[in-house]
């Protein structure tokens, strides 16, 4: 079975595209076309995550390219206990841990490109005060330890749950909301003079 085969349009076996713990089965029995779907699929938010994370495109694609190359590797032993999606954040997130552990970051978070807010076009001074608030919460995430900056990037942005966060940092729930509350009260602190 090829990529277009096992994927997001089956071909004319289906059009309904394969869940992804089926994906996850037919590559961990060596179907290099399942797992290419699941890259395609989940390789954008886990670029998104590890260049936030990061503050480095080049070393946030490195880190999704290892983690990949691992899961191919570790996928013939997933349980499927968690979904295919929160075992890669988990690996993701592992790497990107380990290199802020290891190192301070070399390019500031507000150098990170964000998407353009829909419905302010035409308006400088929206722009300005819009890109001035997004360079201060970058600098505030900097300012979180490497552990809450993932935690509240995994919810935040990501849209975690705080048990699939849970997993996907190896702590307990409780560990998590404790991060996050953490997280938020400096971050409250941080943009206090943007309210």
């Amino acid at each position: 079975m090829d990529a277009e085969d096992a994927g997001d349009s089956e071909g004319a076996e289906s059009a309904v595209p394969l869940p992804d713990h089926l994906l996850a089965l037919r590559a961990g029995e060596g179907d290099e076309g399942a797992f290419e779907v699941l890259v395609r699929r989940h390789a954008p938010e886990l670029l998104r995550l590890a260049t936030r994370m990061l503050g480095d495109t080049a070393e946030a694609e490195d880190a999704v390219q290892e983690a990949f190359v691992s899961a191919w590797r570790s996928l013939p032993e997933f349980r499927g206990d968690a979904a295919f999606r929160t075992w890669m954040y988990r690996i993701v997130t592992n790497r990107c841990l380990n290199q802020l552990r290891t190192r301070r970051p070399t390019t500031r978070l507000d150098a990170v490109p964000e998407r353009e807010t829909p419905g302010h076009e035409g308006s400088p001074v929206r722009d300005a005060e819009a890109g001035a608030a997004l360079r201060e919460l970058s600098r505030a995430l900097e300012g979180l330890s490497p552990e809450q900056r993932a935690c509240w990037l995994l919810r935040e942005m990501h849209g975690l749950s705080y048990e699939e966060i849970a997993d996907t940092v190896g702590i307990s729930p409780q560990a998590v909301r404790g991060r996050m509350f953490r997280a938020r009260r400096a971050l409250t602190e941080a943009m206090a003079a943007w309210r």
